[in-house]
């Protein structure tokens, strides 16, 4: 291994850590908030974890800046370049939002799974840096696979967006609940009537109740779990296009049914789904937000599984 590609790994070892200290403190902030207190009571932990998150993101962009000098190419020709690129967009995605949205309690949910990725690439999909095959030192590899690590880092904020979606919809569904049992008690006569004069005893409404009570509403997040995936759909129809012209320069046919081709074409059509779904359809709650996840679900089959176990031409990604 060359001297920057060993400073490479290590700028992503750091980055590993900061994101650590960032998921931690991200975690202590989320769980502050479910539990209360006063609104405008300073939060210590959400400091600490945007903090790391940016110095992690510094390290992170050095590791892949670096692999690509040391590769001599664009840093993106395998499944661990890959993996570091596509964390590094959905990181600058969620960082970027923040100027027009408060996502901090999103940070847990995003930084989590950057983590795993991150621990998966350096543990398990690592090579060293080394050139591509001839066939493949095409332009059109820059254009195609930037493209789609581009589309996979924002479907991946989109879908840690409808995870709290469903949170918030739960405890928005147990709120009510909650506020139709007295109503219905007192209708009733029932020993769920206060005393007259006496205050009404607030109930636990336990751990999605308490949570969704600082989460914006499950309408706004949706709105804007669908305004990111069609972002990102625009950036994979990009990304199959341009998949099928490179294929037509590297093997002579732009397409042939191989696995990787037929998942990407599969994860485009669930997509296209939704967007139809959600534009013509209605579908603005929990359906839409289950049929986006089914999408980033296969979406990461179509990367992992695929990748690793399926006989494919994109074989040389690992």
């Amino acid at each position: 291994m060359n001297d920057l590609g060993q400073l490479s790994l290590l700028a992503i070892y750091g980055a590993m850590a900061a994101y650590g200290i960032a998921m931690i403190a991200f975690g202590i902030d989320l769980s502050a908030l479910r539990d209360g207190g006063p609104a405008d009571r300073p939060r210590r932990a959400v400091g600490v974890a945007m903090t790391t998150t940016w110095a992690g993101l510094a390290l992170h962009a050095i590791g892949v800046v670096t692999r690509g000098i040391a590769a001599g190419r664009v840093p993106w020709a395998n499944m661990y370049e890959f993996s570091i690129v596509f964390t590094l967009v959905a990181v600058t995605t969620f960082l970027l939002v923040q100027r027009w949205r408060d996502l901090r309690y999103l940070g847990a949910l995003v930084i989590t799974p950057v983590l795993l990725a991150l621990g998966l690439a350096v543990s398990v999909l690592y090579i060293e840096a080394d050139g591509v095959r001839p066939a493949l030192d095409h332009y059109w590899l820059v254009i195609h696979v930037s493209v789609a690590t581009a589309a996979i880092g924002v479907f991946s904020v989109a879908a840690a967006i409808s995870v709290v979606q469903l949170v918030k919809a739960r405890g928005e569904a147990t709120r009510v609940a909650a506020e139709r049992e007295p109503a219905v008690a007192l209708a009733g006569g029932g020993s769920g009537a206060t005393a007259a004069g006496a205050a009404p005893v607030e109930r636990d409404r336990g751990f999605w109740g308490r949570l969704a009570d600082v989460l914006p509403s499950a309408t706004e997040l949706e709105r804007l779990a669908y305004r990111l995936n069609a972002v990102g759909f625009l950036l994979w129809t990009f990304t199959l296009i341009a998949g099928a012209i490179w294929a037509e320069h590297a093997w002579g046919r732009p397409w042939n049914w191989d696995p990787k081709e037929v998942g990407t074409f599969v994860v485009w059509v669930v997509y296209a789904a939704y967007l139809h779904a959600r534009a013509t359809r209605g579908w603005d709650g929990r359906k839409a937000a289950y049929l986006g996840l089914s999408g980033f679900g296969l979406l990461l089959v179509n990367y992992y599984v695929v990748n690793l176990f399926a006989d494919t031409v994109h074989g040389y990604a690992f």
